[in-house]
């Protein structure tokens, strides 16, 4: 399987339209630039947000403005800024249920199902029940046929891309994939994605 070709128009168009269904918003656009520009547009000034550690947030400047632009109240800057073990863990547990959050996932089912998958877990409550507000931003490669498919994108693709990562930045032997979230149905107005026609993320 070629798991990092992007999905055609109509492709697309499918499973947007799945999600939708599903009680999920989406927004299409063309490139890395447009999904900076809207990501940063759904998130009101002066908010609350937590951005969940994402090569695709790295990858369009979104965590970084997050943390350094002062636009935002950032919850991951709040807690790092913090030296007291004690009062950075009470912190740490605020961002179980953030005002916002936004990051990425690494399968979508051409059926609307959202499948994201963690070593800690850390992201896997503020996806699913957490976060008032759930962004998501998703390049289109990501686009699988179903569940057995996206499954195999995450073992095949996603954890040695991700066990390197983890290798060069932890110093850490790799990853694992130790919890797997499937989002089946959201309440409509919490969770919108937005797809990038632009290889982003693993």
């Amino acid at each position: 399987m070629e798991w990092d070709k992007l999905a055609d128009d109509e492709r697309v168009d499918r499973t947007a339209n799945a999600l939708r269904q599903r009680g999920i918003e989406v927004i299409i656009v063309q490139n890395r630039e447009e999904a900076r520009r809207k990501a940063l547009e759904l998130i009101p000034k002066k908010a609350e947000v937590l951005h969940v550690a994402s090569v695709t947030l790295d990858e369009i400047g979104v965590s970084r403005h997050i943390d350094e632009s002062g636009d935002y109240e950032s919850l991951g800057a709040r807690v790092r800024s913090v030296n007291d073990a004690a009062e950075r863990e009470k912190l740490r547990k605020l961002t179980l249920s953030p005002k916002y959050a936004i990051g990425s996932v690494h399968a979508v089912t051409e059926d609307g199902q959202i499948i994201d998958v963690s070593a800690s877990g850390s992201q896997i409550p503020v996806y699913s029940y957490g976060a008032e507000n759930l962004i998501l931003v998703v390049g289109t490669q990501k686009i699988v046929k179903d569940l057995d498919e996206a499954l195999k994108r995450v073992y095949e693709y996603v954890l040695p891309l991700e066990s390197e990562r983890a290798r060069k930045a932890y110093g850490v032997p790799g990853s694992s994939v130790n919890k797997i979230l499937i989002i089946e149905k959201e309440k409509p107005g919490r969770t919108k994605m937005i797809f990038v026609k632009e290889k982003l993320g693993f």
